[in-house]
């Protein structure tokens, strides 16, 4: 017989922990695969097999629950990111078409461009906030462009991808105070038409899916929801880590800057170590066994990317940033059939931006990063770049 879980009462989304959780994720690693946690009501998976085993699984572990409160998952009905096969695999092929490695090689040259031309100007100002104009401006721009995103719609997707991120937690201050925003986005992805969208663009692509027939009708502006909902403010996340990281690690930065073949590499060890999502949720739709311990049938998962990526049972010396470590098995993209369907754009986005800093700046010093506490993505708000010392 399995025995019952470990408990703790540590709650997942105290605004310390979401800061700052890696002390709380090696104190529940010990405790056990799954821990329930009582003060949030879900079972957490915490160690990197448990986690990629029940990514595997979306029989047992269904994404009709992502969220940790209902409205949310009530919302997300019928988007790829809350659906199961085989009714995800169909809205997913129309979402990974234009996300190929073979649909993106042909961005890969303009990505790494505009990458170029912004660092360089950034190390020639030689002080900045990292976060506004890297982190934040380098993706959106790329992102918009993609999409075909115009007029006010643009301006609003900072806002509306924070927001749609936001609201996946539980019913706190922060969900409440966001959902007016997710709101909006919700509403043009559900009046948005393809005359609205750049020629040429992905999003114009999507709707000529829907008029074939190759998605449900009715479906694009999901679709359309999902690139700007989840992969906006992770990539943003992933870049300001990368700024951070490199002034945090002088040593790791002068071998990338010896080396830019390393880019991929620093860019997998950067999410190891940091990952850009602190928790994402699964429905259990079955008794299932974890590491002898009954997880029962009707429990919400939480599962812990971070946690995860820093279980020594996987990773040797995981608390330590080297970028020669290549992880290329890191849990921060997923796994599986919901693994990131964006991943290979995100790929090209931080895989240009640490080129670019290797090839323009020998130095990066910058002040502590300012986090503010976030249900679910884990990102730096503002970090000072005090002084380049240009290559």
């Amino acid at each position: 017989m399995p025995n019952s879980p470990a408990t703790s009462t540590v709650d997942l989304f105290a605004d310390d922990v979401l800061t700052d959780p890696y002390p709380m994720y090696a104190e529940l690693r010990e405790l056990g695969a799954v821990v329930h946690l009582t003060t949030n009501d879900v079972y957490a998976l915490t160690r990197y097999d448990a986690i990629r085993d029940a990514l595997a699984d979306p029989g047992t572990f269904s994404s009709r629950s992502i969220g940790f409160n209902p409205m949310v998952n009530e919302a997300l009905q019928g988007t790829s990111l809350a659906s199961d096969p085989p009714v995800h695999t169909e809205l997913r092929a129309t979402l990974t078409e234009n996300l190929s490695p073979r649909a993106l090689r042909g961005l890969a040259g303009q990505i790494q461009s505009k990458a170029d031309a912004l660092v360089a100007d950034l190390v020639t100002q030689g002080s900045f906030d990292a976060i506004d104009a890297l982190a934040r401006a380098f993706p959106l721009e790329i992102v918009a462009d993609l999409i075909g995103f115009t007029g006010s719609a643009r301006n609003d997707m900072l806002r509306w991808g924070q927001a749609a991120m936001e609201v996946i937690g539980p019913m706190n201050q922060r969900t409440a105070e966001n959902f007016p925003i997710a709101g909006e986005l919700y509403g043009w992805c559900a009046q948005v038409r393809a005359e609205d969208l750049a020629p040429e663009s992905v999003g114009r692509g999507i709707f000529d899916a829907e008029a074939r027939g190759a998605i449900p009708p009715d479906t694009a502006g999901k679709i359309i929801h999902q690139y700007l909902g989840a992969g906006v403010d992770t990539t943003i996340a992933a870049i300001g880590n990368i700024v951070a990281l490199f002034s945090a690690f002088p040593n790791q930065f002068d071998l990338v800057h010896q080396n830019p073949e390393l880019a991929p590499a620093a860019f997998n060890e950067t999410l190891r170590f940091w990952a850009p999502v602190h928790a994402w949720g699964r429905f259990v739709t079955k008794d299932v066994e974890i590491d002898g311990t009954l997880v029962p049938a009707g429990s919400q998962v939480a599962i812990l990317f971070g946690a995860g990526n820093r279980d020594s049972r996987h990773y040797e010396n995981p608390d330590a940033f080297s970028v020669e470590r290549n992880p290329v098995d890191h849990l921060s993209f997923g796994y599986g059939s919901h693994g990131c369907a964006g991943q290979g754009l995100a790929r090209l986005e931080g895989q240009a931006v640490i080129r670019a800093l290797a090839k323009h700046a020998r130095r990066i010093v910058a002040a502590d990063p300012i986090l503010l506490p976030s249900n679910i993505t884990r990102s730096i708000n503002q970090l000072d770049v005090l002084k380049v010392i240009p290559a």
